[in-house]
């Protein structure tokens, strides 16, 4: 994409479904938003929560960032960004679930593991600092897959480390609470990129498994 035209052609279209053809939803959200979905997501561009849940606008609230990485509770000072995001969800539009969004292939779990690559003008600033969050989801993938190739490493630690986010979810006073009295839900699934299916993370099992398998 040499130039922004083709997003420009897009929101002409989206303008059509939306705003001239039928009206009826857009009439709706101009009033308010009510998601009932949270999704924490990764920036990776072939990851986009709404397009592979095929919802429509004002479904889903959604906070995307390097690795679908969520941090624990800390409140202080400092610009908690994702945080922000998730008390907004939780407390002011009262979502009835909470779904992080992993997947194959991802460069920040790639980045965590292999501490290579950056920016061409020197160390990466942000990156690593941001990934370290997951150090402890790879600590325990290097200590209990250490003789496994570091495919099966990364892709073990892409799925650790959403399981990491769901237990700094429950540092939330908030998120606790509501948990424990049954009116939020925690989720995590994981898009394997390579094959196109989709993984949910079992409690019981302690298992990622199928929840929509691949295409045929």
């Amino acid at each position: 994409m040499k130039d922004l035209t083709a997003l420009v052609s897009g929101f002409r279209r989206f303008q059509e479904n939306f705003f001239s053809e039928d009206t009826r939803l857009f009439d709706q959200l101009k009033k308010a938003q009510r998601p009932k979905v949270l999704v924490i997501a990764c920036c990776d561009s072939r990851v986009d929560p709404s397009l592979l849940t095929d919802c429509d606008p004002g479904d889903l609230f959604v906070i995307r960032n390097v690795a679908n990485l969520v941090p624990p509770y800390q409140p202080d000072a400092h610009y908690h960004g994702v945080s922000a995001a998730v008390e907004y969800a939780v407390c002011f539009l009262n979502v009835e679930h909470i779904l992080i969004m992993g997947h194959s292939q991802c460069g920040g779990i790639q980045s965590l593991m292999e501490k290579s690559g950056g920016c061409e003008d020197g160390d990466n600033e942000f990156i690593d600092n941001w990934v370290s969050l997951a150090s402890p989801a790879k600590e325990m993938v290097l200590k209990e897959l250490a003789d496994k190739p570091k495919e099966i490493q990364t892709r073990a630690c892409e799925q650790a480390s959403i399981l990491l986010s769901l237990e700094n979810l429950l540092t939330f006073p908030q998120i606790l609470k509501r948990v424990e009295a049954g009116t939020l839900s925690l989720q995590a699934w994981y898009v394997d990129i390579q094959t196109g299916a989709l993984l949910s993370y079992n409690p019981k099992s302690g298992e990622f498994e199928v929840l929509v398998n691949r295409p045929q």
